[in-house]
């Protein structure tokens, strides 16, 4: 195959946060519509960098709960919007991006002309109800901008955001019966008790406010609203859904159904009602806060002070601009530099920015903090996100990195169980899967000099965590040494991720020179051992009474120990220690072989049984990219002494996993992991183990780069004869001298300089 064109970028100087220089389109790179259909679970609408609004369409409403029972459906719509489906439902203000688990949005808009209808209706039946049918060929997403035709009602809706206000403007043809509903029952996993309640205001003819606490993944979440109109509504009204009650109170003398000012309850529905001309633009400005309604109206008006939408669009696109000119590539396509950007582009999506614009936010204990000297932030999908987000933060968004660590430490302050996060957003632990990683993100900020607050409070923090001994088997590990099959479903995986985590408690404390508690946790970061059979090379359950339980499976997911993984891909999960690891499974040759055949081996069906997210495209051999706890494996056959089936496989799995179309994730984005590995991977090397100064080296998909860095020195990076089939590396210059080994040092790039990898079709051996 012939080599592809090269696609040039003048390279541009980027100086500084506050430097009015311009800068690079690179936004035109941007598609969010890349993985919206099937696993990808990410969402096409309007945001800026970091935003709390993400404001997108939804293409259905499906229950979490079918008959009382969980309905699997619901998981195809984490981030609300299928690429697949035919109908928009409306437009809400808060979403998730990439995750397998949800919540969110909130406070849907949907605009509409004709007979007013106040119930969503279904996707095989649209006229039964508000929804509108659509196409993608009247679509159109980029980054800080939506816009779609509503082809049931003739109107064509635009949004665009701030960090706080979701910015709507809706086309009308030409009526006197025009409305725009907002559905405050509306969310994602939404279930019939899921609103604890809602509160709306009217101020007056063109503005309102109001709350709504939900009861869902965070289950003490309420997020307060402003909404403002450019031109006052005629009429407005609402239906509640509410099930009836014995008691109704005295509130029943008024007729609340029209043009009422205070309307309370948990499921309920408005409409605002207009006269509109043809082509007649009607917007809407709507705020969010965690705090008040006050703060939301205080948000609206210093963020939207005026109704220029082309302005407020411009100045999310420039934000983009700005952040993706952090790194400046040339690629051998352009589908690679879309891919490129949009990954970038969904990597500074989550966290999210987690208080007002005067610096309040709700804490954990529920009582309003000030954020002093830093920005709060939320969403802390930490199981996926440890592994390359946070350490490609602590490159390229440093100074955010360090406020999310003192995001995380607030929220250890403020929690009555005294721990750091494990899952949380919106002031709420969500608990959701294993491992305490909160500490590698830490370890990671300390050892690469990120983090500005105390470290001895950080580490504090790290080891009340990880002492917890009633939560996910803690107390069992520290004691035997492994968590045993009877007591946790997800024993093997809980006990080599917490071995893990413990390493990297031993980097702070090293780090600080505590040497007890270094000594303490370096010894608990060998507990992977325990769980690990030589007898069969792989990690097993293992029982209470220390024996290894005899019904065991490798291949499969259910039952087996793991969470979403096997033991194929978990075996190989020591990245803190992969030399001891290759020595327990018999040594580099026999190391070197399990890769192989991680690598070929073919899945049965059967395989697929037990899992919801994982399909074939998510899947190389039995290595499965889709799900996180393999993505360093493929850098393994370094210590292996086989660098070059690093570099073939790398290189494989980006052209694989990858592509620049509405599927072209091979798994959940999770809050921007798999863009990072895309990233890092595509730049020619990888974080294997956070909590170290190291970077494994891989084989580079780029041209070149230059990474923009925050204290003001540029990083290139260099493949010189890059092509589609030239994935070997033949050698390596750093700074113009020859560089050895596989493992580049965190100092080597922020110091800046160049490295130059020279690519080849031979193999190196």
């Amino acid at each position: 195959m012939s080599p592809r064109k090269y696609i040039l970028i003048l390279p541009v100087l980027f100086v500084s946060l506050f430097s009015s220089q311009k800068l690079e389109k690179l936004s035109k790179f941007v598609n969010p519509i890349i993985g919206t259909e099937k696993m990808g679970h990410t969402f096409p609408g309007a945001i800026v960098p970091f935003g709390a609004v993400q404001l997108s369409p939804e293409t259905d409403s499906l229950s979490y709960e079918v008959n009382g029972k969980y309905n699997p459906d619901v998981y195809k719509y984490c981030a609300g919007y299928r690429y697949e489906d035919k109908t928009i439902v409306g437009f809400s203000h808060t979403h998730f991006s990439g995750t397998g688990h949800s919540d969110l949005g909130d406070f849907l808009i949907m605009p509409t002309v004709g007979k007013l209808k106040l119930n969503p209706g279904t996707a095989q039946n649209p006229e039964s109800g508000f929804r509108s049918r659509f196409s993608h060929q009247n679509e159109k997403a980029e980054a800080g901008y939506y816009k779609v035709k509503l082809d049931d009602y003739n109107i064509l809706a635009e949004m665009t955001a701030t960090t706080r206000v979701g910015v709507h403007q809706y086309t009308f043809p030409k009526s006197d019966d025009a409305h725009i509903i907002l559905d405050l029952m509306a969310g994602i996993y939404n279930y019939d008790d899921k609103n604890v309640w809602t509160y709306v205001r009217i101020e007056n003819d063109h503005r309102i406010t109001g709350y709504r606490q939900t009861n869902g993944w965070a289950r003490t979440r309420t997020v307060y609203f402003a909404m403002e109109f450019s031109k006052p509504f005629k009429s407005y009204g609402q239906k509640n859904f509410d099930t009836k009650q014995a008691y109704r109170g005295f509130w029943r003398k008024w007729n609340q159904d029209e043009n009422f000012p205070e309307i309370a309850g948990k499921k309920i529905r408005m409409h605002f009602d207009f006269d509109t001309q043809e082509n007649e633009k009607v917007q809407i400005k709507f705020a969010i806060s965690p705090v008040s309604q006050a703060n939301a109206l205080e948000n609206l008006t210093k963020e939207t002070p005026d109704w220029n939408f082309e302005k407020i669009k411009s100045q999310a696109q420039n934000y983009w601009n700005k952040e993706l000119n952090k790194i400046v590539v040339n690629t051998l396509s352009e589908d690679d530099k879309v891919n490129f950007y949009t990954a970038m582009y969904h990597t500074f999506i989550n966290p999210t920015t987690y208080m007002d614009a005067n610096g309040e936010y709700k804490g954990l204990d529920q009582n309003v903090h000030q954020a002093k000297g830093f920005t709060n932030y939320t969403t802390f999908s930490l199981w996926d996100t440890y592994r390359a987000l946070h350490p490609f933060f602590n490159i390229i968004q440093p100074k955010r990195n360090n406020d999310m660590i003192k995001s995380m430490m607030a929220h250890y302050d403020q929690f009555s169980l005294k721990m750091l996060p494990i899952w949380s957003h919106y002031a709420n632990e969500n608990w959701c899967m294993s491992g305490y990683h909160s500490v590698s993100l830490i370890a990671d900020a300390i050892i690469k000099g990120t983090y500005t607050g105390n470290p001895d409070e950080a580490l504090k923090a790290c080891i009340a965590t990880s002492s917890k001994r009633n939560y996910e088997g803690i107390g069992e590990y520290i004691d035997k040494g492994y968590i045993s099959s009877e007591k946790n479903g997800t024993s093997v995986s809980n006990t080599v991720e917490y071995a893990y985590d413990d390493w990297a408690i031993a980097q702070i404390a090293k780090k600080l020179d505590k040497t007890d508690i270094y000594n303490e946790y370096l010894k608990r970061s060998e507990n992977w051992k325990n769980v690990f059979d030589k007898s069969i090379g792989f990690m097993r359950l293992r029982l209470s009474d220390g024996s290894f339980k005899k019904e065991f499976d490798l291949m499969s997911t259910h039952g087996q120990g793991f969470i979403e993984g096997n033991s194929w891909n978990y075996s190989f999960f020591v990245p803190h220690n992969p030399e001891e690891l290759m020595k327990s499974m018999g040594g580099q040759k026999k190391f070197g072989e399990n890769l192989d055949e991680l690598f070929s081996m073919h899945l049965p069906d059967a395989f697929f049984a037990d899992t919801e997210d994982i399909t074939r495209e998510g899947i190389i051999g039995g290595y499965v990219h889709g799900n996180e706890p393999a993505h360093h494996v493929a850098y393994l056959y370094n210590v292996a002494g086989q660098p070059w089936k690093t570099q073939a496989q790398i290189r494989k799995i980006l052209t694989m996993q990858y592509k620049a179309k509405p599927d072209g994730l091979g798994g959940n984005d999770d809050c921007g992991q798999m863009s990072a590995w895309y990233i890092f991977s595509s730049l020619g090397f990888y974080p294997v183990s956070p909590g170290s100064d190291e970077y494994w080296i891989g084989s580079p998909s780029i041209v070149n780069a230059k990474l923009n860095l925050e204290n003001g020195k540029t990083f290139e990076i260099e493949a010189k004869n890059q092509s589609e089939k030239n994935v070997y590396i033949e050698r390596i210059e750093l700074n113009g001298k020859p560089f050895e080994g596989y493992k580049l040092k965190h100092d080597d790039i922020m110091k800046g300089g160049k490295l130059v990898f020279f690519m080849n079709y031979k193999l190196k051996k």
